[in-house]
C-alpha cells in the first residue's frame, strides 16, 4: 500500500481488508457509480495514480470551490484504488442526493467509442462495489446502487436519463448507463462476485441520530473520561445508528464499544418518499419556493417537524409528510 498527498492507494485484496477494518459513524444507504471523462485512460500510467488524484483534488477545492476532492475513491485501469474524501463525510458528487451515499469515480472515459475499460479496472469495480455493499448492508438493487446518469443536473430530480442528464458513468460502463443496461450488467456482477467478508448477524437498530456539533469525539466507554476510540470525529450533521444506550451516551457501533455523548445529538426519523416526485420547499408549505426535489424509494431523515411537514437534513428543505412512509 502506497501513501502520498494524504491518499492511500491500494490493490483491491488490500481494499477489502482496509473496508472490512474501517469503522464509519454516519448511515450510508448508497453507492454511486461515475467516470472521471477528465483524466482519460490518456494520461494514466502505471505509476502516477496519487499524482492524479491530487491534481482532481486540486481541481475540485480550487475549481468548483469544494472543501475536498469530491468521491471517496477513485480506481484506475491497472485495477488499483485510492482513497479520497473522508467516509464520514458526503460526497459532492450528484446535486442533491449526496446524503448517506458513497461516492467511487472511475477513471477513464467510458462514453462509446472512448475508453475501453481494462479487464482488471472491470474486476475491480464490481468487487469493490460488492465489497462496500456487504459492509453497509446496502441492497444490491437500482435503488440503491446508483448512476450518475440517472439525476438531472440542474434540478437532481431521478429521471433515470430523460433529460438534461450526464452521461457519466459512460454511455458504454458495463454495456450502458441506462437503469435496464444496470440491471442486466453489472449488478448480477456484482451479486455473484466473491464476497467473503462475513455477512454480518443481523443488530436492531434502535434509533438513529444527528450530530449537532461541530464534530464529536467516539470514545471506548459511555464516559467522558474513557479513551476516544482509534476512528475519526464524527462531523455536524452526520446521522448515526444507535445500538445501546446508557447514562446518556449512545453506542454506535454493533461490533465494537464506540460511544458519543447524547447532549451533542438529537433524534431523527427514518422514512421513505411516496409519491413518484415530491417537491422540496424552503419552509414548512406549499406558499414557500421550491428548491428540489425527492423521488420515490428513496429514502430520507427528519430532523424536525411542523404542522405536517418534516425537514431535511440541516439545510432548510421541507417536504409534505403525506407523502413519507415512516420507519416504526
Amino acid at each position: 500500500m502506497k501513501s502520498k498527498y494524504g491518499f492511500q492507494q491500494m490493490d483491491i485484496a488490500e481494499f477489502e481488508t482496509y473496508i472490512k477494518q474501517l469503522r464509519v459513524g454516519r448511515t450510508v444507504l448508497y453507492v454511486q457509480q461515475h467516470h472521471t471523462y477528465s483524466p482519460s485512460y490518456s494520461l494514466c500510467t502505471d505509476t502516477n495514480q496519487l499524482d492524479l488524484q491530487k491534481g482532481m483534488k486540486n481541481h475540485h477545492v480550487h475549481n468548483n470551490g469544494w472543501s475536498d476532492i469530491g468521491q471517496h475513491f477513485s480506481t484506475f485501469p491497472d485495477g488499483s484504488i485510492v482513497t479520497g474524501r473522508s467516509m464520514e463525510k458526503s460526497p459532492a458528487c450528484i446535486y442533491g442526493n449526496n446524503a448517506n451515499s458513497i461516492c467511487l469515480e472511475h477513471v477513464g472515459f467510458f462514453d462509446d467509442g472512448k475508453d475501453t475499460m481494462t479487464d482488471k479496472h472491470k474486476q475491480t469495480i464490481v468487487k469493490m462495489t460488492a465489497i462496500l455493499c456487504n459492509k453497509f448492508n446496502i441492497p444490491i438493487n437500482t435503488d440503491r446502487v446508483v448512476y450518475h446518469h440517472w439525476f438531472n443536473l440542474s434540478s437532481g430530480v431521478r429521471n433515470d436519463g430523460a433529460g438534461g442528464n450526464k452521461s457519466c458513468p459512460g454511455t458504454n460502463f458495463f454495456g450502458g448507463n441506462k437503469v435496464i443496461d444496470c440491471q442486466t450488467h453489472f449488478l448480477p456482477l456484482v451479486r455473484n462476485a466473491d464476497r467473503p467478508l462475513v455477512t454480518p448477524t443481523a443488530v436492531e437498530i434502535k434509533e438513529y441520530r444527528m450530530i449537532t456539533a461541530s464534530r464529536l469525539n467516539v470514545r471506548v466507554k459511555p464516559t467522558s473520561s474513557a479513551a476516544k476510540a482509534d476512528r475519526d470525529s464524527i462531523p455536524f450533521g452526520s446521522v448515526l445508528r444507535v445500538f445501546q444506550l446508557k447514562d446518556g451516551w449512545y453506542k454506535i457501533s454493533s461490533s465494537q464499544s464506540h460511544w458519543v455523548y447524547g447532549n451533542y445529538t438529537k433524534a431523527v426519523t427514518r422514512a421513505t418518499v411516496t409519491a413518484t416526485v415530491l417537491n422540496v420547499r424552503s419552509g414548512p408549505g406549499v406558499s414557500n419556493p421550491k428548491v428540489g426535489s425527492v423521488t420515490k424509494g428513496q429514502e430520507v431523515f427528519i430532523t424536525e417537524e411542523r404542522d405536517g411537514w418534516c425537514k431535511l437534513g440541516t439545510r432548510m428543505e421541507w417536504v409534505s409528510e403525506d407523502f413519507l412512509d415512516k420507519a416504526s
